[in-house]
This record gives structure tokens, C-alpha cells and sequence, in this order.
């Protein structure tokens, strides 16, 4: 159990029937009445965010997630095979619990699997990854009308917005947080 007065972003904790982070925090002491704790929370599964409001000291289940890291193989029909870097076994992941991480997987590739009961609840990327670029229209000098960016096709398909000066099968670094165009490696 932990107190609503420990509450730190990215505390995770068990609410209503599911597993929740806490996003943002905020310890409240009105002039009249008890101190409360305004939290919002965001659902590991789903993704949703919901603001929440506990009473100072509230006592909540805190979630033990286990952190393993894993190594990405390959992709078969939507399902995404990973191997566990200590024991070797192998697991499968559907894409729907992939979310937008397959825009930057890449065989070989380390990263961490969230697991919560013995079941996969997420990955966590790196916060940028290093990938080629396979196709790209050709930066014609002077052309400034589209605020100086083109689209770029990278190694796994995903197609991000980069500078005229990017050829194909330069190496991007792009953030897995935003999806955004870095710098080149």
C-alpha cells in the first residue's frame, strides 16, 4: 500500500480494476477543510488519463510491475516476437498491445517489456532510435515554400517529416515520445 501523500510521477498504482501511473501530482491545503491530493493518473493499458482526487494519507495498492529486458526478432502476421536477454524464453505480442512502438522496432533491437501478473502490459522504447532512411523525394535548392521539410520513409515504414537536406540512406535519430524528426546520426 502506499499514501496518497507519496505520490511522485510515475508511481504506479492499482485503482478501480486497473493499473494506473500517476502523470502529475499536486498536494492541496485549502484554508477551511482537510488537505487533499489532486492527481492525474494515466491507464498503462489503455492509454486513457483521468484527474483524480484523494484525501491526504488515502492508502492504494501500489502496482509492482517487473521491468525485463528484452531483445525484438521479428514481426509474423501482426504478432511481434521478443526474447528475454537472461532466460532466452521467447514471448509473442499482438499489435494492439504494441500501440505506436512498432513504428520504431527494429530486429535486434533492445528494449524493455513492461509484464504486471505475469501478463505483458507495455513496452518502454529508448527515447530516440537510430533508422535509415529508405525513400525520400530529392531537396531541390530554393525550395522554401514547405517551411524547408519533406517526408521521409524510414526502415520500418513509418514516414516522418524531415530537412531538405536528407538523403536516402542517411541514419535519423528520431524521438519515440513525439515521432519527431532529431538530427542526423
Amino acid at each position: 500500500m502506499i499514501s496518497s501523500n507519496d505520490f511522485r510521477n510515475g508511481v504506479t498504482i492499482e485503482l478501480d480494476g486497473g493499473i494506473w501511473q500517476v502523470v502529475d501530482f499536486q498536494h492541496v491545503k485549502p484554508g477551511k477543510g482537510a488537505a487533499f491530493v489532486r492527481a492525474k493518473l494515466k491507464n498503462i493499458k489503455t492509454g486513457a488519463v483521468v484527474e483524480r482526487t484523494f484525501n491526504a494519507g488515502e492508502k492504494v495498492p501500489r502496482a509492482r510491475l517487473d521491468n525485463r529486458q528484452m531483445q525484438y526478432l521479428y514481426e509474423s502476421d501482426g504478432l511481434y516476437n521478443f526474447m528475454d536477454n537472461e532466460t532466452y524464453e521467447q514471448i509473442t505480442i499482438n499489435t494492439d498491445q504494441l500501440g505506436d512502438a512498432k513504428r520504431f522496432l527494429k530486429e535486434n533491437m533492445n528494449i524493455s517489456v513492461l509484464f504486471f501478473q505475469e501478463a505483458v502490459i507495455g513496452l518502454e522504447l529508448p527515447y530516440s532510435v537510430e533508422l535509415e532512411v529508405i525513400e525520400t523525394d530529392p531537396g531541390i535548392k530554393g525550395d522554401t515554400a514547405t517551411g524547408g521539410t519533406k517526408q521521409a520513409k524510414l526502415e520500418t515504414g513509418y514516414i516522418v517529416r524531415v530537412p531538405l537536406f536528407i538523403n536516402v540512406g542517411d541514419v535519423l535519430r528520431v524521438d519515440t515520445r513525439t515521432g519527431d524528426y532529431l538530427e542526423r546520426a
